[in-house]
This record gives structure tokens, C-alpha cells and sequence, in this order.
């Protein structure tokens, strides 16, 4: 986000570590008060979750990785995405819906099979979850811009797309160079 990002990574770890709650009982769903904006509900808790994934995912990277640019790819995602999180949370609260809490049943069953590898088997499998999850969110939050009902949901999505795309140009490199690829 232009950036924006400058939240340092004991900010977004806590951010991380209170919202994640895996398997900890934490509700799973929006608010029943976001309800009232139809689909921005599912927009709200899909990137809350993705986020939430994002910023443990970038943190599994740091640790993981065998790859320079995967390690530094990951640092990107904590502080990036952490961020973005504090920011949809302020606009959630600023639009009186509370915001999820937890991370959706698919993102932990991301997290957990990622959690497993290592090395160049984790770079692999990283890389090519971030080029999918961000085709799929730049297009998710291209939608919520344009039809999004809530003014401040609406705004977050907007601000955030740009990040997103870069991010998704970024992955497509990285994952290139860690498949062997030559860059474009």
C-alpha cells in the first residue's frame, strides 16, 4: 500500500498470535451484525482469514525457507499483511461490525501442511500457494470495491488492491526463481 507498510514484526506477530487462536475454539464466522452487508460479511471474514494466514504463513517462510528470496518474500508478508489486518480491523470497528477472530478451517489446513515442510520443499509448495491465494484475492478484492455496500469495507478494498497486485507480481517472480525458471 504505497508504502504504507511500516508496522514492525513484534506488531504484527501480536496481531497474528491474538487472531489465529488455532483450534482454540474461536469463532469462526463474521459477526452476525456484518450480516446486514450481505456479501461484504463474506468478504470481511474470507480476508481476516487470509490475512491472518498470510502474516503466519510469512513467519513459517522466515524460518523455513532455503531460498533468500523466499525468506525475504516472507518478511514482506508479516509486515505487509500485518498491517492490512490492523487496518481492516479499524475499519470494521469504525463500521460497528466486530471484526472474526480466527482464521477459517481451510486456511488452518493450509497452515498445518505448510507447517510440515522444510527447505526447498517448503519453497515450492510457499511459492505456489502464493501465486494462487493472491490471483484469487486480487480478484476477490477487486470485487468488493467495485459492489462492496459498506463505505469503509469498500475503501480498505480499494487501498489494499494495489498491494495485493504487487504482491501477486512479486510471488509469480519469486516462484519462477525457486521452480528454476528463467524471470520475465
Amino acid at each position: 500500500m504505497r508504502k504504507l507498510f511500516s508496522l514492525t514484526a513484534v506488531a504484527a506477530l501480536a496481531l497474528a498470535a491474538a487472531g489465529t487462536a488455532l483450534g482454540q475454539g474461536a469463532s469462526r464466522t463474521a459477526d452476525k451484525s456484518a450480516d446486514k452487508y450481505g456479501t461484504d460479511s463474506s468478504f470481511v471474514q474470507a480476508a481476516a482469514s487470509g490475512g491472518m494466514l498470510e502474516v503466519r504463513l510469512g513467519e513459517l517462510a522466515v524460518t523455513k525457507a532455503s531460498n533468500p528470496a523466499v525468506r525475504q518474500f516472507g518478511q514482506r508478508m508479516v509486515r505487509d499483511h500485518g498491517m492490512a489486518n490492523k487496518q481492516l480491523m479499524s475499519a470494521l470497528t469504525a463500521s460497528g461490525i466486530r471484526p472474526p477472530t480466527a482464521m477459517l478451517d481451510k486456511d488452518i489446513t493450509t497452515f498445518n501442511h505448510l507447517a510440515k515442510l522444510s527447505g526447498a520443499e517448503f519453497d515450492k509448495a510457499y511459492m505456489k500457494h502464493m501465486v494462487e491465494d493472491h490471483k484469487h484475492d486480487v480478484a476477490a478484492f477487486e470485487k468488493e470495491a467495485k459492489d462492496g455496500k459498506d463505505a469503509k469495507v469498500k475503501a480498505f478494498a480499494e487501498q489494499t488492491l494495489p498491494t495485493l497486485k504487487e504482491h501477486l507480481k512479486l510471488a509469480q517472480q519469486t516462484c519462477e526463481q525457486v521452480e528454476g525458471k528463467k524471470n520475465k
